[in-house]
């Protein structure tokens, strides 16, 4: 049995709080009714935001487990902000699984879906919820790929895609692709999590505003919409141009340099000269576009296509609505995607999203 030393219910932790979407969800959690208590590693950045939204702050390194923990057991649930996951995310898992502390986070990533599924029973006896993944990745594909499991229950492959019409990547985002990058793609054939080449295959979408080349990427959906749906057959794909597509086909020469550190540190060094993320202009006239395709065994096929907000604000609204639930009681303990927890019109609470069956 767990104790917080704080109960209220509109309280929450948000650490990476002065990262890219961490200053967006703090700049909205007002909107929600919450209040989080800002956390991270620097303390000129947190102590300046505190101020200007009227909020507390905590400075905390995840490596300090004394000082983490101690801030967990102060709030009901963690929204995790802080990237690249592949670093970050089992070091507050094993805090929140001590605290009895709710786990939140915004990854895209396939290893953090797949390692936080190795937490359910821990979580469980714990009496908490571990869901990763509460923003655009991947809150409107998990939806969608349940949606379509509802439609056609005897589904046996599963095609989903996004694109983005205007705006740009974060920091985190880009730094998290310079982690990965040589790495290659994956796909779920069988039930089972197979390697293939990045991009090694692409086709036309049409995403009812518009028709987009898309190719195949390692989306967090690999994992999760096999978890949400059990459709053993998964591939996931993304917006880009042909020619990007056509030059793509000759990366593996070059997989092992894009591997080494020198040049992930450089691709990181570049990033950091770069303006943070899209401005609050471009995110207002930007969106994401979202589109799902099953079939079954007798070749029967259904597929929707989703309008949604551009990606960051969504992530914003997305995690913040979980939070709230949580908050109020809401959730369900062990590991958790989000469509599983709460449903395929999950995304439909999310202001300006439009959902099309075709």
């Amino acid at each position: 049995m767990f104790v917080h030393f704080d109960m209220q219910k509109d309280r929450f932790l948000l650490y990476g709080a002065n990262g890219y979407t961490g200053r967006l969800i703090a700049a909205m959690a007002a909107e929600y009714g919450i209040k989080p208590i800002l956390a991270g590693r620097s303390e000129p950045a947190l102590k300046e935001m505190a101020e200007q939204l009227g909020l507390t702050y905590k400075v905390i390194d995840l490596s300090d487990t004394e000082n983490l923990e101690a801030a967990l057991r102060e709030v009901p649930v963690v929204l995790h902000a802080a990237g690249p996951f592949q670093h970050t995310a089992r070091k507050m898992i094993d805090a929140c699984l001590g605290t009895g502390t709710h786990y939140l986070d915004i990854t895209g990533e396939i290893s953090v879906f797949e390692s936080a599924k190795k937490y359910d029973y821990k979580a469980k006896e714990a009496g908490i919820m571990i869901m990763p993944g509460v923003g655009f990745d991947v809150v409107p594909t998990d939806c969608t790929a349940l949606y379509l499991k509802n439609q056609m229950p005897d589904a046996t492959h599963l095609k989903l895609a996004f694109a983005m019409v205007g705006g740009k990547l974060s920091h985190g985002t880009a730094t998290t692709m310079a982690e990965n990058s040589g790495e290659g793609g994956v796909v779920r054939e069988n039930g089972v999590i197979v390697r293939k080449p990045l991009g090694h295959k692409g086709l036309w979408i049409d995403f009812g505003i518009k028709k987009m080349f898309v190719m195949a990427i390692p989306w967090g959906d690999i994992s999760t919409a096999f978890t949400t749906t059990g459709i053993p057959n998964i591939e996931t794909y993304t917006g880009t141009s042909p020619k990007t597509f056509k030059l793509l086909k000759w990366q593996f020469l070059f997989n092992w340099i894009l591997r080494t550190s020198f040049f992930r540190n450089r691709a990181k060094q570049q990033i950091k000269q770069k303006p943070a993320g899209p401005t609050d202009e471009m995110r207002a006239k930007a969106m994401s576009l979202v589109w799902g395709e099953v079939t079954n065994a007798a070749r029967q096929t259904q597929a929707v296509r989703l309008q949604c907000p551009e990606g960051y604000t969504l992530t914003a609204i997305s995690s913040l609505i979980i939070t709230k639930k949580v908050l109020e009681g809401h959730f369900k303990t062990g590991y958790q995607t989000p469509a599983g927890a709460y449903g395929a019109d999950l995304v439909m609470e999310i202001p300006g999203v439009k959902r099309e069956s075709i």
